[in-house]
């Protein structure tokens, strides 16, 4: 699939001056991309935005960003026979141990799915959020692939220079 449209992402301040790095997801793995993948976790909605930044605990300080996307081979994950083809279903998706996984295999159950994705020619996951608060409406794309590349083009809105200041 194809997605057109906005983007959104609440980064950590520490994030905040390179929001097209994937460079924290990098660092430390997340449920979709093991450590040392970039990845860029972004949101169909600000709101879905928000909650995933803000899962453990109290609302900390976050940088909200929009982006543009013109991103083609997207791997639609509400599709059960797709996921099944890639031996994932939407249970394994919604795995909460992911980072027990992580600590105790090295991978987690999602992050190889990614990884099949990727070797697949896949630039992107579209998912439903699995953070506190959401229900099946509440969308993400998780991106391996962007920037400036005709199949996977992804813009940062920052008209007035605001995140170089």
């Amino acid at each position: 699939m194809r997605y057109q449209g906005k983007l959104y992402r609440a980064l950590n301040p520490v994030y905040a001056r390179e929001p097209l790095s994937g460079r924290g997801a990098e660092l430390y793995g997340g449920r979709f991309n093991p450590k040392g993948t970039p990845a860029l976790y972004c949101s169909l909605s600000v709101l879905t935005a928000i909650r995933e930044a803000n899962q453990i605990g109290n609302l900390q300080p976050t940088t909200l960003v929009a982006y543009e996307a013109d991103i083609d081979r997207i791997f639609d994950g509400r599709d059960a026979e797709g996921l099944a083809a890639f031996d994932m279903n939407t249970e394994g998706l919604a795995n909460a141990s992911w980072r027990d996984q992580m600590k105790t295999r090295g991978r987690a159950g999602t992050q190889t799915f990614a990884r099949r994705l990727l070797q697949a020619g896949y630039n992107g996951l579209l998912v439903r959020s699995f953070a506190a608060g959401s229900t099946a409406a509440d969308l993400n794309l998780v991106l391996w692939a962007w920037g400036d590349k005709q199949q996977a083009q992804l813009t940062l809105i920052d008209d007035e220079g605001r995140l170089s200041r």
